[in-house]
């Protein structure tokens, strides 16, 4: 089982970090933020791989933030690495982060301040898929940011028309508390989902419809730890009404695909 969908921090900011984005999304964690407390939540779901999204939300943290994500480039973490729209020099930072052996990046329009379709997007994914790069990216409502919805689904169907990134995630099933327009825009598209954070959220019934109408093999479980619990997730997902083999490839092998493990 692969976890497509997760945060760690450093363990010295850890608890400040958590306590700070508690507070501003009115939730609590499921695990205390650092990375051995998302390896022993992941043993204790089942779990055998956990992608980590590091986000970055000043060009500044650029090095730090991603000097940190380099230390998970292998086992039960693997990490991406994160680029700001905001970057000075898109293309060197993505060849750095080619190089230092990312497979792929972590863009946040909410805590990035961005609208998705802006050009520096366009023009980030456009040479991370170049660079062969899976392209993970926030969709929809983001309660840190309750007043705008800065990544829409008619955004992402933009990016993906005048785009055409081959490795395109959108996280929260194309966009948290956003689905209806989901199921208008983006169901059957060539982009992936992945199930952030979604399951108690969206009404199963939905969830259901836009996994088969937009096609199993596209569709990768993720839970958003620390922000919903990766056991309480699996056994969601593991009560809905999907074969053996639809579930064997959402929790497993189409993400086992698209990371080449």
């Amino acid at each position: 089982m692969i976890d497509f969908h997760t945060h760690i921090f450093p363990d010295k900011i850890a608890g400040k970090t958590l306590d700070f984005l508690s507070a501003r999304c009115k939730t609590v964690p499921f695990t205390n933020g650092t990375a051995e407390g998302l390896r022993e939540s992941a043993r204790n779901s089942g779990v055998d791989v956990s992608i980590a999204l590091p986000v970055v939300t000043n060009p500044g943290q650029f090095e730090s933030i991603n000097r940190f994500a380099a230390q998970f480039l292998e086992g039960e973490i693997l990490s991406f690495g994160g680029i700001h729209p905001e970057s000075g020099d898109y293309k060197r930072e993505l060849k750095e982060l080619k190089n230092m052996g990312f497979r792929g990046i972590k863009l946040h329009p909410a805590y990035q301040e961005t609208f998705f379709n802006d050009i520096r997007y366009k023009r980030i994914i456009s040479y991370a898929s170049e660079l062969g790069f899976i392209i993970s990216v926030h969709g929809g409502f983001d309660p840190g940011y309750p007043d705008c919805i800065y990544a829409t689904p008619q955004m992402s169907a933009e990016v993906i028309d005048e785009v055409r990134p081959e490795k395109l995630v959108i996280a929260h099933m194309g966009g948290f508390y956003c689905w209806d327009d989901v199921e208008r825009y983006l169901v059957g598209r060539d982009v992936y989902l992945d199930t952030a954070v979604v399951f108690g959220k969206i009404d199963d019934a939905q969830f259901v419809r836009i996994t088969r109408g937009h096609g199993v093999e596209k569709i990768l479980f993720a839970t958003d730890s620390p922000w919903s619990g990766q056991a309480e997730s699996a056994e969601h997902f593991g009560r809905l009404p999907f074969n053996e083999d639809e579930k064997r490839k959402i929790l497993d092998e189409n993400a086992r695909k698209l990371l080449t493990l």
